[in-house]
C-alpha cells in the first residue's frame, strides 16, 4: 500500500503537534521532578509559650463568675396572643433572673414574665424547671416566681447594699443576652440616683446607671459589685438601636430587699399614697400648670383628714395643687410619687400646696393604697 504524501499544511500541523507533545512531556518530567523534590514532611506543632500566673484582677473576676453563675437563672416564657384573624398564637420570650433563697424563689423583672402562661427556669447547665408566679410589683418592675421542683442545692446570690455605692467602682452583670446563656460583662457605676419610669406614672428612684454591656435578655439578671454581691437588678437600657449603647439601668438592691420579701409573704408590695386621684399629667401640662392637680380626694383618707380639696368640675376651680414634698419641689406626678416612695408607708410627709395662689403647708400620713 502506498501512502499519499502529506500536504505542506499537514506537514506543518504534524510538526506543531510533535513539538507540543514534546513540550508537554518535558513539562511533565519537570513538574514530576519538582513534586518529588518538594514532597512535604510531617510538620511538628509549635511549642507553647508558658502562660505564667493570671493577673490578680483577672483571677478575681474568674472567681466571681464561678461563684455567681450557678445563682443566675435563664428564664423562658410562653404567652398566648391573638392574631389579626382572631386566632391564638403562642409567643416565646426570654430573660434573666437569680436565686433568692433555698426555697426556690427566683427574682426577675415584671416585664420578663408579664402575661406569661408558662414559665421555665434553667439554672447553670441543668434542664428547664417549671415555675409558678408568687407576686408581681409592676410599679417597681419586679417579680418573684417559684420553682415547682427546686433542686436540693440551690445557691442564693449574696446580697449587698446600694446605699454606699460610689461612681467609678467596678460592677459585673451576668445574664442571657439574645439567649446566650451565662454571659459576663464588666463596667463601672456611671451614675447614681437616676429615675426609671415604670407603670401608672410611677418611677423607681435611686436607680443605678452603668456602662456594663446590657442587652435584650439581660433583664432581670444581677448587677454585682467586685465582692460578688447583688447591688442591683438589670432592668433597662437607653439605646436607639435596642442594643447596648453603654447606658444601662439597674433597680437598686436596697429597694429589691424591701419589695421581694413582701412579694413572697403577701404576693404584693406596698403602694405608698395619701388617698388622692390625680388629674392626668398630660392634661395638667397642657393647661400650663406645674404640680399635682387633684381630681378626687378619697373619704376617710389622710388627704381628706388634712383638708385637701380636689378640682371642682362644676366651677373650674383647681382646688389644692401639690407643689412640694418635705421641702423638695414637685412639678410632676412622677416626682410626687417618688417622694412618697422615699418617705415610706406609715411615715408622715409635709406637703406644700397652692390654693387660689396662696401657699400653705400640711402634714399627711403615707399609707399603703392596697390595704
Amino acid at each position: 500500500m502506498t501512502l499519499a504524501p502529506l500536504s505542506p499544511l499537514a506537514r506543518r500541523a504534524g510538526l506543531l503537534f510533535t513539538a507540543v507533545a514534546s513540550l508537554v512531556a518535558a513539562s511533565g518530567l519537570l513538574l514530576s521532578g519538582i513534586s518529588t523534590a518538594r514532597e512535604p514532611r510531617d510538620a511538628a506543632p509549635r511549642s507553647v509559650s508558658p502562660r505564667g500566673a493570671l493577673l490578680g484582677d483577672e483571677q478575681a473576676v474568674i472567681n466571681l463568675f464561678e461563684q455567681a453563675a450557678p445563682s443566675v437563672a435563664y428564664i423562658t416564657t410562653e404567652s398566648e396572643q391573638r392574631n389579626l384573624f382572631g386566632g391564638a398564637e403562642v409567643s416565646q420570650g426570654a430573660g434573666s433572673g437569680f436565686v433568692w433563697d433555698t426555697q426556690g424563689h427566683i427574682v426577675t423583672n415584671f416585664h420578663v414574665v408579664q402575661g406569661a402562661r408558662r414559665v421555665f427556669v434553667q439554672l447553670d447547665a441543668g434542664k428547664p424547671i417549671a415555675a409558678e408566679p408568687v407576686g408581681v410589683a409592676p410599679e417597681y418592675d419586679l417579680a418573684v416566681i417559684r420553682l415547682v421542683k427546686p433542686p436540693r442545692e440551690l445557691r442564693p446570690i449574696p446580697l449587698g447594699s446600694s446605699r454606699d455605692l460610689k461612681i467609678g467602682q467596678s460592677v459585673y452583670a451576668i445574664g442571657n443576652p439574645f439567649g446566650l446563656q451565662r454571659t459576663l460583662t464588666k463596667g463601672l457605676v456611671s451614675a447614681l440616683d437616676r429615675e426609671l419610669p415604670t407603670a401608672n406614672f410611677r418611677e423607681v428612684v435611686g436607680v443605678i446607671q452603668t456602662d456594663a454591656a446590657i442587652n435584650p435578655g439581660n433583664s432581670g439578671g444581677p448587677l454585682m459589685d467586685s465582692a460578688g454581691r447583688l447591688i442591683g437588678v438589670n432592668s433597662a437600657i437607653r439605646s436607639a438601636s435596642g442594643s447596648s449603647s453603654g447606658i444601662g439601668f439597674a433597680i437598686p438592691a436596697d429597694l429589691v430587699n424591701r419589695v421581694v420579701p413582701a412579694l413572697i409573704s403577701k404576693g404584693r408590695a406596698p403602694l405608698p399614697g395619701i388617698g388622692v386621684t390625680p388629674v392626668r399629667p398630660d392634661l395638667v401640662a397642657r393647661a400650663g400648670v406645674s404640680g399635682v392637680v387633684l381630681a378626687e380626694v378619697g373619704r376617710g383618707t389622710p388627704a381628706a383628714a388634712a383638708g385637701l380639696q380636689p378640682y371642682n368640675r362644676r366651677t373650674g376651680e383647681l382646688g389644692d395643687v401639690i407643689v412640694g414634698v418635705n421641702g423638695r419641689p414637685v412639678e410632676t406626678l412622677s416626682t410626687f410619687v417618688s417622694e412618697l416612695e422615699k418617705a415610706g408607708v406609715n411615715n408622715s410627709v409635709e406637703l406644700t400646696v397652692l390654693r387660689n395662689e396662696r401657699e400653705r403647708k400640711v402634714k399627711v400620713k403615707v399609707i399603703d393604697l392596697r390595704d
